[in-house]
């Protein structure tokens, strides 16, 4: 793990109250949040981290592969080092930071919201061997195209493959060029999702009891089938630690437990649109 100082950490920040720390997702950055933001502010103190390589928080330089345990350090520079009842909530690689942040931060975070995180070899860990094959697939795309200099057909394949065919055609040239600029950290944010070593049974041990699970039905395979490898894990009665929604589509009136207040979206422009659970109620980031 690298020493991080708080200082090197971009983020933006508002509010007062219980601190909620917020992890965007791949190709986005802490501006994803700022619906968010400006709703939680009302009552919480929000701070929204830049990762490796997004806003003025410096790239990943060094020669070793990255690690979630990285990632995470940048979470825990910005939490208060005597600050308890922490709130995390992550976004797809984002939420997968978290994981490792919450379990570096113990009993400190009393609430952890993991909207669709995408801990990839947990699909190779436990089997699913063809979901994993089409995650590996798209890490090798960014990898080897990457490694080439040749990041606008990265960005194309990637946009079409998260945001449905033809979502890099619609994109105006320099909204494509901002992407494919946008798409450079990820070659290091592979490596943190395809070798992780924790087991779904240490994950259990370690996260908060009130953790949230979110993910939409109609998601990528990769993100449906890891997703629910984690709900089985809080399904099964002797590690029953997870707390869950039920799979959130994207209309509200069909999720059976969430309903969602508006400017509640998550922002992200190369995800089909989806509406996370209400940070009201159990598992969320207020209430019992």
């Amino acid at each position: 793990m690298l020493p991080i100082k708080s200082s090197e950490v971009d983020i933006l920040e508002a509010g007062e109250g219980p601190l909620v720390v917020l992890v965007h997702s791949s190709v986005s950055g802490a501006r994803q949040w700022r619906k968010l933001i400006e709703l939680l502010a009302r009552s919480h103190h929000v701070r929204a981290v830049n990762l490796f390589g997004y806003g003025r928080t410096p790239s990943w330089v060094t020669a070793r592969s990255q690690t979630l345990a990285d990632q995470a350090a940048l979470i825990e520079a910005v939490v208060p080092e005597h600050a308890t009842d922490v709130r995390l909530v992550g976004h797809s690689f984002g939420a997968s930071v978290a994981m490792r942040a919450a379990a570096h931060l113990g009993s400190r975070v009393s609430r952890l919201v993991l909207l669709e995180p995408n801990p990839f070899y947990l699909l190779r860990d436990n089997g699913r061997m063809e979901a994993f094959g089409e995650a590996a697939g798209l890490c090798d795309v960014v990898k080897t195209r990457g490694a080439r200099g040749e990041w606008s057909i990265a960005a194309e394949e990637f946009a079409d493959y998260w945001g449905g065919s033809g979502t890099w055609k619609a994109m105006t040239p320099d909204r494509r060029a901002t992407f494919a600029e946008a798409l450079r950290p990820n070659f290091h944010e592979w490596d943190a999702v395809m070798n992780e070593t924790t087991t779904l049974a240490a994950w259990s041990a370690q996260l908060p009891a009130k953790t949230l699970i979110v993910y939409d039905t109609n998601t990528a395979r990769p993100i449906r089938r890891v997703d629910a490898r984690c709900n089985n894990l809080a399904n099964n009665s002797n590690t029953a630690r997870w707390t869950h929604g039920s799979a959130v589509s994207s209309r509200p009136s069909e999720s059976n437990r969430c309903k969602v207040p508006s400017g509640l979206r998550t922002p992200v422009p190369m995800t089909p649109e989806w509406q996370p659970c209400s940070t009201a109620g159990r598992g969320g980031l207020s209430g019992p």
